[in-house]
Parts: structure tokens; C-alpha cells; sequence
């Protein structure tokens, strides 16, 4: 997962995200951006985003449940 950067496409993240042959819709995750509640991203100038692994690692972590 990634490039040499570390980063990885909207599509790619929504695949990690959902369950298995389904991605999560992109309307759930635009829905929890507008709330706060989403991965940090990185918007190129074309309006892509890109994420970085580590940021979605920490992001994960910060949803796990005690």
C-alpha cells in the first residue's frame, strides 16, 4: 500500500476502509471530512487527495475502542 512517498489515493483509502469487494461509499467520507472525523489528507493543486499511511495509522488508532 503506498508510494515512495508514503501517500495513497482516495480510491485506495475507501478500499482499505470498506469491507471486503465493497469500498466505503465516498459519501460517508466526505461526510465524516466535513465533520472533523476523517483521516488528515493532502489536496494536490489538480484537487486530488492523497493520504499518508502514517497519518491513516494514527487515525486508526484514535478509533479504536477501550
Amino acid at each position: 500500500m503506498g508510494n515512495a512517498y508514503g501517500l495513497i489515493s482516495l480510491d485506495e483509502l475507501l478500499v482499505e476502509l470498506g469491507e471486503p469487494g465493497k469500498p466505503l461509499p465516498r459519501s460517508t467520507f466526505f461526510r465524516w471530512k466535513s465533520r472533523g472525523r476523517a483521516p488528515k489528507s493532502i489536496k494536490y493543486p489538480s484537487g486530488e487527495l492523497r493520504f499518508r499511511t502514517t497519518d491513516i495509522e494514527r487515525w486508526l488508532k484514535s478509533c479504536e475502542q477501550h
